[in-house]
């Protein structure tokens, strides 16, 4: 496995290979090395201790602008009204709301609401986690709306969808907009594997919550990107392995007062990952 030790003396090798050979360049060495770069986003969560406005601040401070929008900065009760101004208010700062979540859903009026949400907010996913018995319902909006939803596992603790293999061996069969929301802290604290479960499952992989725990273990903590139990690298090669297109949403839930150092961290890391492998 590489270890963040063995990344770092990667990327110096990098930077010192065109002293070594001044007729190379460290573009051209990345260049024959990386595959394409993934695309970044924000899962809004990370900014539940802020107001929406400081939270566009911080997106532009580390040039991020993919945010998967949470109901603590626009209502799920929102009218719309209220929803366009927002969205006015993101595209005027740079930012695209790329989908909505995550949404719990205990009963089908609240099926409703996430997708009617989802519709007001103008986007073609919701990141959800409703009940088992609503699956059949959720399917039925799913096929009528044509918006999808990608279901978010949530660990350990979690007795609907602790783990990605948890979500799909539940929708496996049903319509394929119906998908999962990896994340991968959860998913490692419950005890999978994320690349792997990246290539099992790749037909269904519609969004990510990239972020990092202190061990593969249940009692795990955030910490930030790289300084972990989780192994980038192979995540990044297995994203890359099934072609994936979609968003990889940097979710940072340490210091959430005072987030800014952890996510430059987290993000920065993220992007190294990705020219070295």
């Amino acid at each position: 496995m590489k270890t963040r030790r063995n990344f770092l003396r990667a990327s110096a090798l990098t930077i010192a290979a065109p002293l070594l050979n001044p007729f190379s360049s460290t573009a051209s060495i990345l260049s024959k090395k990386r595959g394409p770069d993934l695309n970044i986003g924000i899962a809004g969560f990370t900014f539940a201790q802020f107001s929406y406005d400081q939270a566009i601040a911080m997106m532009q401070r580390i040039n991020v602008k993919n945010l998967s929008l949470k109901e603590m900065h626009l209502p799920l009760n929102a009218t719309q009204e209220q929803a366009t101004a927002l969205v006015e208010k993101s595209r005027a700062a740079g930012i695209n709301i790329y989908t909505v979540g995550v949404i719990y859903m205990k009963d089908k009026s609240e099926v409703d609401r996430a997708f009617n949400y989802a519709k007001m907010v103008g986007v073609n996913m919701v990141i959800g986690v409703p009940e088992y018995d609503l699956l059949p319902y959720t399917e039925e909006v799913v096929k009528a709306s044509g918006i999808r939803i990608a279901i978010h596992n949530h660990g350990p603790e979690d007795k609907r969808y602790p783990g990605p293999k948890d979500v799909y061996d539940r929708i496996k069969n049903m319509d394929e907009k119906m998908g999962l929301c990896l994340d991968i802290g959860h998913a490692l604290r419950a005890g999978e594997d994320p690349a792997r479960a990246i290539v099992a499952y790749k037909d269904r992989m519609f969004d990510f919550h990239i972020k990092d725990v202190t061990a593969k273990a249940r009692d795990a903590k955030a910490i930030e990107i790289g300084r972990g139990a989780m192994d980038f690298p192979a995540v990044v090669t297995a994203l890359r392995k099934i072609k994936y297109t979609g968003m990889c949403s940097i979710e940072y839930e340490k210091d959430m007062k005072d987030p800014m150092p952890g996510i430059c961290e987290s993000v920065g890391f993220f992007r190294g990952v990705m020219k070295s492998v």
